[in-house]
């Protein structure tokens, strides 16, 4: 069986991280990662680069070490296919920027450039990417340093939109799935540039907005929708029959063209999957304990971060329940991110449940309601095109939630085969 060919979008944060190293230790006939686009999120695009390019240095160090240890090397599909890596958008198209950096810390890693400064590489080779704007531009250095050779990424000096168009068109139609867990804006400006060329994309996974939970930055808005709604909006307008329904106002991008050749298949991964899908701090310390003490760079590299963000989820607990005790085991992450990516290795396994075709739209003008996921909650029947007989509107309808070629056809995931063994099996993969 053919590797699922995948481009993941994102901005490192802890379950960016995690979903880059569920990816990159799959096996070769599993996936096949073709680049790491980079956008702001979590944090700003400049912290995105040193996190990612730190993940490639720790993991050139942790196969060293497991070939050293006579220990299987793992990480197949790394080994087999060296990622591009892309910098891209550094602000949203329309709104003012947010980051997460009091869940993930400034540098989005629970302070492990600090903490852990040995495993970060004094060369981030940031004269070889794509510099975001003329203000962040950076001066080459007199003595550039080069690549090396057994470096495990590939950098473009492209911005990351038009990297993920040449991805698109470099490899056959219909091939490539962008898995996409941070803001949408780098997906939005590709294609605003070349929708034609985008919609050559197999699929596009994201991880974002929720449909029945509550917020996590808003009472109705997850991060990253949230952090660019107008994106999401016309990403979201491309699975549409009628794409100018649900394109959002007040954007500097140009509409899409009236005729395109085919729908934006999107499978979205809201946080009311993501959030039931739980890695447990003792099922994670049972598994790398043992192989921090031994020298293993990726488990001590890990274990600064992961457990920044166990210790911030127990604060969080202690806040809402009113006391500070909280046993080790009841502390838990929720796997947001790499859950997409499980479902990239494991889609053709049975248990994976999906609304098809259900019309969210995406509020990017709310005063309160940003980034908010807008569903249909009415009873009432939606005409066919015969049953309207050549009306423009249904009668007492604002908006067309009820025309039959408005809104968008939205893919919403509802539940994975293994919903409480999702988090031991990552850490498996990852670390064994």
């Amino acid at each position: 069986m053919a590797p699922e060919k995948i481009i993941i979008d994102t901005d490192p944060g802890v379950d960016d991280i995690l979903a880059l190293l569920l990816a990159l230790s799959a096996s070769a006939e599993e996936i096949e990662l073709l680049l790491v686009s980079l956008t702001f999120g979590n944090i700003d695009v400049e912290n995105c680069l040193r996190n990612a390019v730190s993940l490639f240095h720790v993991l050139e160090k942790e196969l060293a070490w497991r070939k050293d240890n006579g220990k299987p090397l793992g990480y197949e599909s790394l080994r087999k296919c060296k990622p591009v890596v892309a910098v891209g958008a550094e602000q949203p198209l329309g709104e003012q920027i947010l980051m997460a950096d009091y869940f993930h810390g400034i540098d989005g890693l629970g302070g492990v450039h600090t903490k852990a400064p040995h495993f970060t590489p004094e060369e981030l080779f940031r004269h070889l990417f794509h510099s975001p704007s003329a203000s962040s531009t950076q001066i080459p250095p007199e003595n550039p340093v080069a690549l090396p050779h057994e470096a495990l990424f590939t950098p473009s000096s492209s911005p990351a939109y038009l990297e993920i168009l040449s991805q698109l068109k470099n490899n056959p139609p219909h091939t490539v799935t962008i898995v996409a867990v941070g803001p949408l804006t780098n997906l939005a400006l590709a294609a605003a540039h070349d929708p034609e060329t985008f919609l050559l994309a197999k699929e596009v996974v994201i991880m974002s907005g929720t449909i029945d939970m509550e917020g996590n930055v808003t009472p109705n808005a997850e991060f990253n929708s949230y952090a660019d709604a107008v994106a999401a909006a016309r990403v979201f307008a491309l699975t549409s029959p009628l794409p100018k329904s649900t394109l959002p106002p007040c954007t500097s991008l140009k509409a899409y063209p009236e005729h395109l050749p085919s729908k934006l298949k999107l499978t979205i991964f809201p946080l009311d999957i993501t959030t039931m899908h739980l890695l447990n701090e003792a099922e994670f310390n049972s598994v790398t304990d043992t192989l921090r003490e031994e020298g293993s760079p990726l488990a001590q590299w890990s274990h600064v971060f992961i457990h920044a963000t166990f210790r911030k989820m127990e604060s969080l607990y202690a806040a809402e329940a009113g006391s500070a005790e909280k046993r080790i085991q009841d502390v838990d992450i929720s796997l947001h991110d790499p859950l997409c990516v499980w479902y990239m290795i494991t889609k053709h396994v049975a248990g994976w449940k999906a609304i098809e075709d259900r019309d969210i739209r995406v509020d990017s003008t709310g005063q309160w309601t940003r980034g908010m996921y807008v569903v249909d909650r009415r009873t009432r029947k939606k005409p066919t095109l015969e049953e309207m007989g050549g009306a423009e509107e249904v009668e007492g309808d604002c908006d067309g939630w009820l025309h039959p070629l408005w809104g968008n056809r939205i893919r919403q995931m509802v539940q994975s085969p293994d919903r409480d063994g999702f988090g031991k099996e990552m850490i498996r993969r990852i670390f064994l």
